[in-house]
């Protein structure tokens, strides 16, 4: 088993970030910072995927006749998800379930972290 330092967690974070539709082909300096910013917090990296997974669900599952929404310019867009990750955990049944509808959706396939 290996140990990840805090640079692999961040750049975990900025990989699954432009993995995201709707999200920058590079991260800036900013993107790099918050991710840093959320290590230094200790946010578990579980919780940050399913962060930016369930927002990029959200967008991807909007109505097609809702106006278009412009594209994700920043990690920063996802503070909000993670605040509500933060404030009401959901159980890890509800999660696991959350990641794999979000993964199926936007097509992707994130390795589990834990």
């Amino acid at each position: 088993m290996s140990v990840s330092t805090p640079q692999d967690d961040i750049h975990t974070v900025l990989g699954l970030y432009l993995q995201l539709p709707d999200t920058p082909a590079y991260f800036s300096e900013l993107d790099h910072q918050q991710a840093g910013e959320w290590h230094q917090q200790q946010v578990p990296l579980p919780t940050l995927e399913l962060a930016l997974l369930l927002a990029a669900y959200r967008r991807a599952s909007r109505s097609p006749h809702a106006p278009p929404l412009p594209p994700i310019r920043s990690l920063r867009y996802f503070r909000p998800v993670l605040e509500e990750l933060q404030a009401n955990p959901p159980s890890p049944h509800v999660a696991a379930y959350l990641r794999y509808k979000a993964e199926k959706l936007l097509n992707l396939r994130i390795l589990p972290t834990a």
